[in-house]
């Protein structure tokens, strides 16, 4: 990307921000988002929490446009958890509307960029209409060779991490797995028994609305990613946020452990 494509995208530029401090050759190859404050951020302004909702595509959309130009690679957003059907039914069912509606309207301009979808989580529980849009846009996308948008959907780490150990567990009954095998386990090929197992680790986690915690999200695919916590409610969470996020994640030293001279 030349300099003058970098400032095509960041125009107009805000006070504070500078693009001549952001180093091409180390953008996070990996990125995952838990996007939070939709509700809040329609309350704050005196309006129901679908509206948030709403409000908050326009920021998904920023964030997989400008995440693509930069070169991540892989973008993971967190949009469901296996918690979040205790909401209210009304509230559920209007985000699996705009699910639906979102990926319809988004799926021509992204297979054009190349971007290639994928989902972790179970389907099975969505209404036919959202899951069969999920369906179709991995089917139209999976040759594609650019950024891999991953949709974390009706997904929950804990429950992602007991059914990898069901998997090994029936393995091993079956005895495709005996005790040497399974003491020779590793954390990497346990990881192979993940939804993950097709994607690298993220670089980089930003959370949305100042809240710190990881809400059942990749718990054991964040071992060592960088923390990125932004008090800015998601629907405010705009191409500009994404670059504070990636410039800050640019100074971190990671060490994974070990000691860097």
């Amino acid at each position: 990307m030349t300099a003058e494509e970098l400032a095509a995208i960041f125009t107009p530029l805000p006070a504070g921000l500078e693009l001549s401090a952001l180093d091409l050759a180390r953008i996070p190859t990996h990125v995952a988002v838990i996007m939070d404050g939709n509700g809040r951020w329609a309350q704050e302004r005196g309006k129901q929490r679908a509206l948030g909702h709403k409000a908050g595509v326009e920021g998904v959309r920023a964030l997989i446009r400008t995440s693509n130009d930069l070169g991540v690679r892989y973008l993971t957003i967190y949009s469901f958890s296996t918690e979040n059907w205790a909401r209210p039914r009304t509230e559920v069912m209007t985000l699996m509307d705009l699910f639906a509606k979102t990926m319809a309207a988004e799926i021509d301009g992204m297979h054009e960029e190349q971007v290639r979808i994928r989902v972790i989580g179970d389907m099975t529980p969505l209404p036919p209409k959202t899951r069969q849009t999920f369906e179709d846009a991995i089917v139209k996308t999976r040759d594609n060779a650019g950024m891999t948008l991953i949709i974390a959907v009706n997904y929950g780490s804990r429950q992602e991490i007991t059914e990898a150990a069901q998997a090994i567990a029936r393995q091993a009954a079956a005895g495709q797995l005996d005790a040497a095998a399974i003491d020779a386990l590793t954390p990497a090929d346990f990881a192979g028994y993940l939804q993950t197992a097709d994607f690298p680790d993220p670089d980089l986690l930003i959370r949305t609305s100042g809240e710190l915690r990881l809400s059942n999200f990749l718990l054991y695919q964040l071992a060592y990613s960088e923390l990125y916590i932004t008090d800015v409610l998601w629907p405010d969470f705009d191409k500009y946020e994404l670059l504070r996020a990636i410039l800050a994640y640019q100074k971190r030293n990671r060490r994974f452990g070990g000691v860097v001279s």
